[in-house]
């Protein structure tokens, strides 16, 4: 048997249920032409990003959540209605990643989700017999005869929509929306005041504890001192020779206190990979001697070297107190508990300049 070769058309030689019967071929050979040469919704690229992300699903690593309306509407199209959907996700797979101990592989079923199969080509009220709604991609909810004619330029507002859905939604992904500083402004109207939102709410301050407080200590040592002035995305990480610990090991050399204000000295390590999130996805044990994260305080020093000439800017962004010495010159300094902000200073570096940085951090 020789296997049959696909195409974007051998689909059309395949038997098929659920297709409507359009009045007007013309109309919608010209519909088809059109999609035809529109750009792909989604790209190579995403598509093989997901299916490395689902083999970590397959292999136990990683876990799917998939969601979404059962279809989609023309009507309910609006950047509230999408907005409220992302971040009913966010709070879906936060809460998912904070219970399981794995990352979250999010599937939408939307920006596309227009047709509905029905069980019946027809159905009847009050007597009376019209095609089936199916779907706003093929004609209208509307019980009318002329509502329930399939109609060929739904498919191209289908596109059009799916199009600024997904607009909308990587901006959402890729803009900071999604960042966790803001896990408590996902909270939906009409779960404030639910058993639900209580319980979101705690699972909320705990991440504000455990992954933010982590990304604050470390993270923005280290980018800002790559971000030159007006760049954008945030930087990519310094690698770890750019540090050298007091006693000259490449890294940042790290200090545990017990208690608030630099007590007994709870551990001490050398921080190889500067750029991570502490205690580390996904929610790592606390660092050796520390029974609680509510009661200790910190301290990060070494040295770094900038990668070139230029003007940078080296900071610290807490929720909690901070301040930050470059060459024992305080720079930086919010010693109260504070809404999350960023406080720095703009230097300007040759290459291979060595400035020693010192960090201290209380948790109040």
């Amino acid at each position: 048997m020789t296997p049959s070769t696909w195409s974007p058309n051998s689909w059309r030689q395949k038997p098929i249920s659920q297709v409507p019967v359009y009045p007007d071929g013309t109309r919608l050979q010209s519909a088809e032409k059109q999609l035809a040469s529109f750009p792909p919704l989604v790209f190579a690229g995403e598509a093989r990003e997901l299916k490395s992300q689902l083999a970590e699903v397959a292999h136990g690593r990683a876990f799917l959540l998939q969601g979404g309306d059962c279809a989609e509407s023309f009507a309910e199209h609006g950047a509230d209605h999408i907005r409220d959907f992302f971040r009913v996700f966010l709070q879906m797979a936060i809460v998912l990643t904070h219970g399981a101990g794995k990352p979250v592989v999010k599937v939408g079923r939307i920006a596309g989700q227009f047709a509905k199969p029905r069980s019946s080509d027809t159905e009847t009220i009050d007597g009376v017999t019209l095609p089936s709604y199916r779907g706003d991609i093929i004609n209208d909810i509307g019980f009318t005869e002329g509502s329930r004619v399939p109609d060929p330029e739904r498919l191209l507002l289908a596109y059009r929509q799916s199009a600024a859905t997904l607009n909308l939604l990587r901006a959402f992904a890729t803009g900071g929306y999604a960042n966790l500083a803001r896990v408590h402004e996902w909270t939906m109207g009409f779960m404030k005041d639910s058993n639900a939102n209580t319980r979101f709410e705690e699972v909320a301050r705990k991440i504000d504890d455990q992954f933010l407080f982590g990304s604050f200590l470390v993270h923005p040592i280290t980018s800002p001192l790559t971000r030159k002035e007006g760049a954008t995305p945030p930087p990519p990480s310094i690698p770890a020779e750019v540090f050298t610990t007091p006693d000259g090991k490449p890294g940042i050399a790290v200090e545990y206190f017990s208690g608030k204000n630099f007590g007994a000295s709870a551990s001490k390590s050398v921080e190889t990979k500067v750029d991570n999130i502490w205690p580390g996805p996904p929610l790592a044990e606390f660092p050796a001697g520390l029974a609680s994260i509510d009661d200790f305080s910190g301290r990060w020093q070494g040295f770094i070297t900038a990668p070139e000439a230029g003007e940078y800017e080296i900071g610290v962004e807490s929720d909690d107190g901070s301040r930050l010495w470059l060459d024992d010159k305080l720079i930086a300094e919010d010693w109260s508990n504070h809404p999350s902000r960023y406080l720095g200073s703009r230097i300007t570096l040759e290459k291979g300049a060595i400035r020693s940085v010192i960090m201290r951090v209380c948790r109040r």
